[in-house]
């Protein structure tokens, strides 16, 4: 039986676990927003090499912070205390993101905003992942967003400031290393990055 959703309409997290089909998607603000079956070869070859660097990190120094790569489930909400599905209109699923706080893990993913999120662009999310994404791990208080753009072979990193707004970003393009806030002590280089 085909599902049939009405993207004009407002809806949950417990509607959102009602949709058995295969198509993927995210919820903003309770509004559906359809995502690409499946990435390219370069993005997921990219996502696979970000995922091994921080990883590695983390083992290496018995960290508490734990990597995941979409699909996870991150539930967003506005208000402390929301924490009913019923409550939750907002679901996310980051290319790649870094949890420091266990107690926002459980069986579907998390459940408030991780550390630091990586959102890869292509051509069909590219506005999505600079505007609407950027705003939501803004205001939901993500504390490193990273952009990286394949075809410009750049990433943008981002930094929650104690205002509650990202800085201006800083741009790392070229040969140099991208160092990574979430998990001090840690450099990622492009040259990794984009030639995996």
């Amino acid at each position: 039986m085909e599902l049939r959703l009405d993207i004009k309409k407002r809806y949950t997290y417990a509607d959102y676990l009602t949709w058995v089909d295969h198509q993927a998607r995210e919820l903003l603000n309770g509004f559906i927003r359809l995502m690409s079956p499946a990435p390219t070869l370069t993005h997921a070859k990219i996502t696979r090499t970000i995922f091994f660097e921080l990883e590695h990190y983390v083992r290496k120094n018995n960290g508490k912070c734990q990597v995941f790569t979409a699909p996870l489930d991150v539930r967003l909400t506005k208000k402390p205390g929301e924490v009913e599905d019923d409550q939750i209109d907002t679901v996310v699923q980051p290319d790649l993101c870094i949890v420091c706080d266990e107690s926002k893990l459980d069986e579907r993913g998390c459940l408030g905003a991780p550390d630091m999120v990586v959102e890869i662009t292509s051509l069909s999310s590219q506005k999505y992942d600079w505007n609407e994404k950027f705003n939501l791990y803004e205001s939901s208080g993500v504390k490193e967003y990273w952009v990286v753009s394949p075809k410009e072979k750049g990433v943008n990193v981002f930094l929650l400031q104690e205002d509650g707004k990202y800085d201006r970003g800083v741009v790392y393009e070229g040969e140099t290393e991208v160092p990574v806030k979430t998990l001090a002590g840690l450099r990622v280089s492009l040259g990794t990055i984009f030639n995996p």
